[in-house]
């Protein structure tokens, strides 16, 4: 059998009982537990929980999630919480799943080496971190220029992207990904001088992870990649000129309005993107097919609930950020042109040596340019009267 068809079929529930942690005895409190997850559990993810609960031989199993983020940042760690509760809730506390915050089991940037050497098994983590072992790792997060969140959504889901995703995953790394939680398009980030112009970029040293470091770094910057948690120690400390996070609420929680004048817009390196759970094949093959179902249902669940939260507390934050004498800037035209030539040419350099690469941009490229236009079309068009009438 290849291993793209393990993606499919679990080895059942039998297999399943090997990796158990057998506690010998019921599990109460079930309705209490599901009755405290986001949302409740309603339609397929009540049926789901129907079965399992039906399931008298599922194991019970507990495992531990590393994860890339700050306990503090509620947003970002707390998608891996939503996910693991939703897991818990639908397997009447069967499946536990405990995350854990970077630097507890692994460093926040070493969660997929280690899942794919079994040191842990599962974590939630970006894959654009990963990008030197393959610059495909891109896609799973955002790549510059690319898809917004709803867009990501569409093209993982609807365009076929995460089904090449996960057959790269499991012939790259031994693992299966499910996407669990998007930021939204972020913040250009935090600024100790003005950028005026594409050249004020040069020897500018700056945290920015992925492929938007690779762009950024051919624009002259020194390009740094710096753990979410040691971002304000960083660029208060003057160890770092300028650095990007997420958005408003995040960065506000890190203090980086406390370390930096100037707050850029637009993050053109991450319209959209995604974060994951991962888990290694071997243990996913060993789960119960209904187990499988429920860890995909709860990663949906969770990708949902983060998008929810940012686009509550983002606008709050942004207010209460420019409120404290913050300068909100917009970068230069010249800026984004040069950002915007450079990234596309990066990707046609990966293509020409990356057949991976190339298989997944051919693809991504011909969703992304209908899309793109009808987004333009239909929703840019509201938003720019929106945005006008508000002003008004």
């Amino acid at each position: 059998m290849e291993r793209r068809d393990f993606l499919r079929y679990g080895a059942g529930a039998a297999a399943a009982v090997g990796l158990a942690a057998c506690t010998g005895g019921a599990v109460g409190g079930d309705n209490e537990e599901a009755g405290r997850t986001e949302g409740g559990l309603t339609g397929d993810d009540a049926e789901l929980a129907g079965e399992a609960a039906g399931e008298s031989s599922l194991p019970e199993i507990e495992l531990e999630m590393a994860t890339s983020w700050p306990l503090g940042l509620d947003t970002i760690f707390g998608g891996a919480t939503v996910f693991a509760e939703r897991v818990s809730a639908m397997t009447g506390g069967r499946f536990k799943i405990t995350p854990r915050a970077a630097g507890e089991l692994v460093g926040g940037l070493e969660v997929l080496p280690s899942v794919e050497e079994g040191a842990i098994p599962m974590g939630h983590t970006a894959s654009y971190y990963y990008t030197g072992r393959s610059p495909v790792m891109g896609f799973g997060t955002a790549l510059p220029f690319g898809l917004t969140a709803r867009q990501q959504n569409s093209w993982l889901h609807q365009g076929g992207g995460l089904e090449q995703m996960q057959e790269f995953y499991a012939e790259k790394f031994n693992m299966i990904q499910f996407p669990a939680g998007n930021t939204g398009a972020q913040m250009g980030g935090w600024f100790n001088k003005e950028i005026n112009g594409v050249n004020d970029l040069r020897g500018l040293s700056f945290r920015i992870p992925g492929l938007g470091g690779e762009v950024m770094s051919r624009l002259g910057v020194t390009v740094q990649v710096v753990a979410g948690g040691e971002i304000f120690q960083a660029l208060d400390t003057g160890a770092i000129d300028a650095a990007e996070f997420v958005g408003p609420y995040d960065d506000e929680k890190l203090g980086l309005q406390n370390a930096a004048q100037f707050y850029y817009y637009p993050g053109w390196w991450e319209p959209g993107p995604t974060l994951e759970v991962q888990m290694g094949l071997d243990r996913w093959n060993e789960l119960p097919s209904i187990y499988q179902e429920i860890v995909r249902s709860a990663a949906h669940h969770s990708n949902e609930i983060m998008m929810a939260k940012y686009d509550k507390l983002n606008p709050e934050a942004l207010v209460r950020i420019q409120e404290a004498g913050v300068e909100l800037r917009a970068f230069p035209d010249d800026v984004m042109q040069a950002a915007e030539e450079a990234s596309f040419e990066l990707y046609d350099e990966f293509a020409s040596q990356d057949q991976d690469f190339a298989d997944i941009l051919e693809g991504w490229n011909a969703f992304r340019e209908p899309i793109q236009q009808w987004f333009g079309l239909s929703e840019l068009g509201m938003l720019q009267h929106a945005a006008n009438s508000s002003e008004g």
